[in-house]
Order: C-alpha cells, then structure tokens, then sequence
C-alpha cells in the first residue's frame, strides 16, 4: 500500500512511518523542513498549506496520515486549519483514505467532550478545542471523502511496541498509550478498514 505520512518527523508521525515499513508498505515521509527516514522511506520536503503538493502526493497515495497539529506557542491555528482543508479537498472523489491524528480533548464522557470538562488543563484548552473541531469538519464532508480520526487516551508518549491495547469509539479508553502502538492502531486500520468516516481511540 502507498502510505503518505505529513508530519512525518514528529513523535507519532515517526512512529507511523516506521510501523508501515516494517510492515512492508511503499511509505513516503512528508516535512516541511526535510528530515531523515527509515531505509525505503521516500523523504518529501512539503507543507500541507501547498496545495499543488498536497494534491499531487494525495492522489499518488492510497492512504493519508496527518499527523500535524495547531500551534502549542499561542500562535494562530488557521494555517493547521488551512492544511486539513487542504487535504480534504484533495482526498475528495478519490479512493485515497485520510487518517487524522486526533486528541483526547475531542472524545465524550457522558455526553460531554472531555475538552469542555472543568478539570481539562487550561494550557492545551486552546490547541485541543482546535484539533476536536475538526472532527466536526470531517463530519460534515460529503460521502466521498474517506476520513477517520483516531483519538489517543489521555496520556501519548514514546514507550514500547506491545501490539496490545483496546479499542473504543466516542469515550476514552484506558489512562495511556504509547505512539508506538497508536501507530499499529493506524497501520492496522489502513490494512483491514473498519472505521470509514468514524472516530474511534485506543488505550490500555
């Protein structure tokens, strides 16, 4: 399968390349500022805010992760709003699946998403709000656009590979995950499809 991976330097989105090498799938690494990958990973150096490239490596994939995410600096989100935009257009009335790493802020407990609770950190309130609207964005697009979101538990770090872990869909699952195992979450969706425009997330 052709896999292409924006943000593919960062903690998970790193994590995501290496998984679908290792499995054997055609990967391309896409990074605005260039990076090294693992051998057999093709490196783009690109923006999601491009959007001749955007088009042109979307239509040459047969799934889209995005694992980019709004500014954590107090900066503007509208150019990771712009990306996602970006990259829903181009995915539209193709075949090509976009997967859109998610947060926990975006899930429910009771009804209420986690990100509306009193107790949500008042420091990510801002980049979580963000991230959680786009699940609203994906929601609304017409059926040809192949979407799914994939929200972590709370707590996301690099740790181990252990291939074990539960999966939910609107609530939080577990207290925690390692980006290593949210990779083989993706990987494994992308393999056997069982969440086309849906949500779903992953703890232990």
């Amino acid at each position: 399968m052709k896999i292409a991976v924006y943000g593919a330097s960062g903690m998970v989105g790193s994590r995501i390349v290496a998984e679908a090498v290792s499995r054997g799938h055609e990967v391309t690494g896409v990074t605005r500022s260039g990076g090294e990958f693992p051998a057999g990973v093709q490196a783009v150096q690109a923006s999601a805010n491009d959007v001749a490239s955007v088009k042109e490596i979307v239509g040459d994939a047969e799934a889209v992760v995005v694992a980019l995410g709004p500014s954590r600096t107090g900066g503007s989100h509208q150019d990771y709003l712009d990306a996602i935009d970006n990259l829903i257009a181009a995915a539209r009335g193709t075949a090509t699946r976009l997967l859109v790493v998610g947060g926990t802020g975006g899930l429910q407990i009771n009804g209420q998403r986690v990100v509306d609770s009193p107790e949500f950190p008042a420091d990510y309130k801002p980049e979580a709000l963000t991230v959680a609207g786009v699940l609203d964005t994906l929601r609304a697009t017409d059926e040809s656009v192949n979407w799914t979101m994939l929200h972590p538990a709370y707590v996301i770090a690099p740790g181990e590979r252990t291939g074990t872990f539960r999966l939910g869909l609107d609530e939080p699952v577990g207290e925690s995950i390692s980006a290593e195992d949210y990779a083989v979450a993706v990987i494994d969706e992308f393999e056997k499809p069982a969440h086309n425009r849906k949500r779903f997330t992953l703890g232990y």
